[in-house]
């Protein structure tokens, strides 16, 4: 199987997705617990616990995202172990 995007875009993927999956699961358990900062104030939502069902659905898209590229980024690498030369 071959690669679908270049090694830099998998790995940058990866490592954006990683910081996403942790910062919206934190953001997520905020809301879903209503905590003051985020659903105390006259402009922030009301009910945080469908802004956290949101926010949860979008962690899950990154993890697919995730999963994703690093096996494209392990395509890369499996690639790069045969050698660039091929003869056929």
């Amino acid at each position: 199987m071959k690669p679908v995007v270049g090694a830099m875009q998998a790995w940058s993927c990866v490592v954006i997705s990683v910081f996403a999956i942790i910062i919206l699961s934190i953001l997520g358990g905020l809301f879903r617990s209503n905590h003051h900062e985020f659903v105390g104030g006259t402009d922030d939502p009301k009910d945080g616990q469908a802004v956290a069902g949101t926010v949860f659905t979008a962690v899950i898209v990154y993890a697919a995202f995730l999963v994703f590229c690093g096996f494209q980024g392990l395509l890369h690498l499996r690639e790069n172990r045969r050698g660039a030369i091929a003869l056929s």
